[in-house]
């Protein structure tokens, strides 16, 4: 799973540890060390994953996370010193697809990033799972895809894999639990919580009325389900 993969870190030092564990997995790393460089370098090369420290000069983190999310679905992998609840959602809120908090082990650095690489590089490897369709709403799990009424919408590796996971079995209620392993495994860094950001932002993405949810509903007290979109109408 040879990748490009480019690294945003303002430590000239940890950005050369993680460039040599990423090429001893056989990655070419691109190294960036401020947040106007990682732009500029994603829009340039379109990597397949980006590595992006939070503290970084020029333009932080949070801002780089909030501007390619306008721009495209590329995975992000957010490092930071902050361990805080309040700021891993925000990380996520903004279109982060995982958060590791600083110290951290290389080798774990590398297991989130073969993670990320397998489930954004799986739509290469699956050529007959049909496009599911709830109601008025379309998920290609090939060319992970989202539209609703006829509107494509970006969704980010992982609201793509919460949607899809209930989309194939509609009407299905799904704890948070059963969420998280479908889209994470047994990830003991990530918190259920992190379902409930997914599916706030999926919401504020295909819903109408994103407070009165037409298709991702809540159950309370388990979890949530998708509907055709007709009770909510």
């Amino acid at each position: 799973m040879n990748a490009r993969v480019l690294v945003a870190e303002d430590d000239p030092k940890q950005a050369e540890v993680i460039r040599r564990y990423l090429e001893s997995e056989g990655h070419t790393a691109l190294l960036v060390h401020d947040g106007r460089a990682a732009l500029d370098e994603v829009r340039r090369h379109r990597p397949d994953l980006l590595v992006l420290d939070v503290m970084m000069p020029v333009v932080d983190g949070l801002d780089v996370c909030r501007v390619l999310r306008r721009e495209s679905d590329l995975p992000v992998l957010m490092l930071t010193a902050r361990s805080t609840e309040e700021d891993l959602l925000l990380g996520l809120d903004l279109g982060a697809d995982d958060y590791l908090t600083k110290p951290y082990s290389p080798r774990e650095l590398m297991a989130r990033v073969r993670t990320l690489l397998r489930r954004t590089r799986a739509s290469g490897t699956v050529t007959k799972d049909p496009v599911l369709r709830v109601g008025a709403l379309a998920v290609d799990p090939v060319r992970r895809v989202v539209e609703v009424e006829g509107r494509q919408v970006a969704c980010t590796p992982g609201e793509f894999d919460v949607l899809a996971t209930m989309a194939a079995e509609p009407e299905r209620v799904f704890t948070r639990r059963q969420l998280l392993a479908s889209t994470r495994g047994d990830d003991r860094y990530i918190t259920e919580r992190t379902i409930d950001v997914h599916v706030l932002n999926l919401r504020k993405k295909i819903e109408r009325v994103p407070r009165r949810p037409a298709y991702l509903q809540t159950v309370f007290g388990v979890g949530y389900r998708l509907t055709d979109g007709s009770r909510g109408r």
